[in-house]
């Protein structure tokens, strides 16, 4: 019922989930969805998921990542990252989460190493990483809003991905 600069989790949960991560979250709200949620819920259930957690690499609400703090902010990213901890918790055995931050990773230069960070903790957890549609040319994940409702979930080689990232 209020504005939040911040927010850390956005979606349902059912038995079988996929943790969808964007770059930012929008002011989209739990029965609000904005347009990048509802392609992204319909994208998840195509692929045979009851459910989806939105998940952000950065946690700061903006509506343009333009907006975003130009450098980051440590207690923000600490916070994300136990929010991400928590959710991988919840999520079985080997919790299922979609890259899906497209070529907005490149707005600012310490979104690679917050999607580093979660790629670290998702290891611990056994964390099996997907991408949908095609991947840009410097290789980052599709972001969901312009994809069709039928596009399947592929395996992402987040090494891979890093390898690359060092020259974003």
């Amino acid at each position: 019922s209020f504005y939040d600069e911040y927010r850390y989790v956005l979606g349902t949960r059912g038995k079988h989930p996929v943790i969808c991560v964007g770059i930012n979250p929008s002011t989209a709200k739990p029965d609000d969805l904005d347009p990048t949620l509802k392609s992204a819920q319909r994208i998840a259930h195509a692929n045979g998921y009851d459910s989806f957690l939105m998940f952000n690499v950065y946690a700061q609400r903006a509506t343009r990542p333009d907006d975003m703090e130009r450098a980051r902010n440590d207690w923000l990213h600490g916070e994300n990252m136990k929010a991400f901890r928590y959710l991988l918790s919840l999520s079985g055995e080997h919790p299922v989460v979609w890259a899906a931050w497209g070529s907005i990773i490149e707005k600012r230069p310490y979104l690679l190493d917050c999607v580093r960070d979660m790629l670290d903790i998702s290891r611990a957890y056994g964390a099996v990483w997907y991408h949908a549609g095609p991947l840009s040319a410097k290789g980052h994940p599709h972001h969901p809003l312009y994809l069709r409702s039928d596009t399947p979930l592929v395996p992402f080689d987040t090494e891979t991905y890093l390898r690359k990232g060092k020259s974003v």
